[in-house]
């Protein structure tokens, strides 16, 4: 709210907040937290005219290779030959950083306030990540941990009649307003289907073992280990 404050007081032209995938349907504290940000930064462009602060989110999930990602955690692990999974069961998003930056870049570009952007990225399975990572190494399931997701989800079902798909990204437009039928927003968006979710088990795209196998090789230097 400070951020918010701040950026209208100086007239900042346009604001793109980083979201991610806990914010939507948040299980514990720090999703609440994301989501209570996601809705701050979408009600701070009610103000709205021509000259005024416009504000918009980004949402994605961890990014490949970073600290927040299972990546590093399993090249670190590689070497004992076991790899702690917690269930066999669960998918993750997977989006580059130059993915993300991209991302960010056209909402500067399209935004007019209020939108919240999601890429469309692909999904991959935790076992198929850690047969890409160290194919010889045995699996140890040692159960999900309080607060953490089966599956991931970017887009739930109630924010689904709001929820418009174009070639790389889906975009949510708040109900406030009007916002949601306004269609210098809308623009050339397909609506979604009323039951729609985004969520990383119920994907349509997927990432295979080799193509993070390759992923990993040629991005060993930038992968951040600690």
């Amino acid at each position: 709210m400070n951020l918010i404050d701040a950026c209208i007081d100086k007239k900042i032209k346009k604001v793109v907040a980083l979201s991610t995938d806990k914010a939507s349907n948040p299980i514990n504290l720090y999703g609440a937290t994301k989501l209570a940000s996601d809705k701050l930064f979408v009600a701070g462009s009610s103000h709205l005219s021509l000259d005024k602060t416009q504000f918009s989110v980004v949402r994605y999930g961890n990014v490949m290779g970073s600290r927040g990602s299972v990546i590093p955690f399993f090249l670190n692990k590689k070497g004992s030959g076991i790899l702690p999974i917690t269930d066999k069961r669960m998918t993750r998003f997977m989006i580059t950083l130059d993915e993300g930056v991209k991302l960010v870049w056209h909402a500067f570009q399209d935004m007019l306030g209020g939108e919240i952007y999601v890429k469309k990225i692909p999904s991959i399975k935790i076992t198929d990540i850690a047969k890409a990572i160290a194919p010889q190494a045995k699996i140890k399931i040692i159960g999900i941990r309080p607060g953490e997701k089966l599956h991931e989800q970017m887009i739930g079902i109630e924010d689904s009649p709001n929820t418009f798909e174009y070639k790389d990204h889906f975009k949510i437009l708040p109900a406030i307003h009007n916002w949601a039928k306004d269609t210098k927003r809308i623009k050339n968006g397909k609506t979604v289907n009323k039951n729609f979710s985004y969520s990383s088990d119920k994907n349509q795209n997927w990432m295979t073992i080799s193509q993070l196998s390759r992923w990993v090789e040629e991005n060993k230097n930038q992968i951040e280990l600690t």
